[in-house]
């Protein structure tokens, strides 16, 4: 779980479809890559899942801040709204950390899947409590997007229990990151956006750490990469969260919204090809039937609130 869906700026200021459609399906394939970095830290390098969420947020600070500060200076730090973009960071980090401890457990391609709700949530969230339109046949493609999930959950939660519905409550936590995304708008630069947020996810965990390890709870375990090869990956783990996260800005700079989200499902096709090469998981022809539902169904409301935008603009 990443940085994938935090800019959605509708006007590009440098129009170049293709190019930003070819930078979007880039980090698409390149994202789910932290992912596999969290699992194989849980399940080979014996690394908690918050003690992996952690060093992603410290390691995303350590790597992308020199830039940031060289780019910007001061203003990388002078947000308008320091306490939001905090919060912004601390409920990244909760997200962040209930998909890296599904992936400890679950199948890539599974936890993705079941992530990918978070359209729906977001899109249920903005009708209930900002009074945003949505119609009947959008309210009934939320209802099969979460049919689909629970074709992928089902037997998920038959093998693992509770912990299939963690990429459920990643979801929601994101999708109220979202909410305070469109709640700050464009008050901040991207870049002081990042920078916050990569201080909020950090002294969050930092924070979840210490009350975990004193609850006594194995997710939440202290420790030091066990090698160079485990550090050199939570390296890796920091620049991939903060850099592609850049270049998804830049993609959204270069073309619309409407043409860039459907490339976020190729997070599910490198999660599949990711977790088969190095773990040996494949989706049964079940979770695949519920993941085309979920993907769908998603396409369909991307559909119908582009044809809504359109409506009101009268093209």
């Amino acid at each position: 779980m990443s940085d994938r869906q935090q800019t959605t700026s509708p006007h590009p200021t440098a129009s170049n479809p293709l190019r930003g459609m070819a930078l979007m399906a880039g980090c698409m394939l390149v994202l789910p890559g932290m992912d596999a970095i969290a699992k194989y830290m849980a399940n080979v390098e014996g690394m908690s899942p918050g003690q992996i969420t952690f060093y992603r947020f410290f390691f995303q600070l350590v790597c992308t801040l020199p830039v940031l500060v060289l780019l910007q200076g001061r203003q990388a730090f002078s947000a308008r709204r320091p306490g939001l973009n905090l919060l912004r960071g601390a409920l990244h980090g909760a997200a962040s950390l209930m998909f890296f401890a599904a992936v400890k457990y679950m199948p890539l391609a599974d936890v993705f899947a079941i992530y990918f709700v978070e359209p729906f949530i977001l899109t249920a969230l903005s009708a209930l409590f900002l009074g945003d339109r949505v119609g009947w046949r959008r309210w009934l493609a939320i209802l099969v997007g979460f049919g689909g999930a629970m074709i992928v959950i089902q037997p998920s939660y038959a093998i693992f229990g509770w912990t299939a519905l963690l990429p459920v409550a990643c979801a929601f936590l994101f999708a109220l990151y979202m909410f305070l995304n469109r709640a700050l708008g464009e008050a901040d630069t991207p870049m002081t956006m990042q920078t916050m947020a990569g201080l909020g996810g950090t002294a969050f965990m930092g924070l979840a750490l210490i009350a975990g390890t004193s609850l006594g709870s194995g997710d939440f375990e202290m420790s030091l990469p066990a090698s160079s090869l485990g550090l050199a990956l939570l390296l890796l783990l920091g620049s991939i969260s903060g850099y592609i996260h850049l270049l998804v800005v830049r993609a959204f700079r270069m073309a619309p919204l409407s043409v860039l989200a459907p490339f976020q499902y190729f997070e599910i096709i490198a999660a599949t090809v990711l977790g088969y090469a190095l773990f040996g998981d494949f989706p049964t022809l079940s979770k695949w039937s519920g993941i085309l539902i979920i993907v769908g169904s998603g396409l369909f409301i991307l559909w119908r609130e582009q044809n809504h935008v359109r409506s009101v603009k009268g093209d």
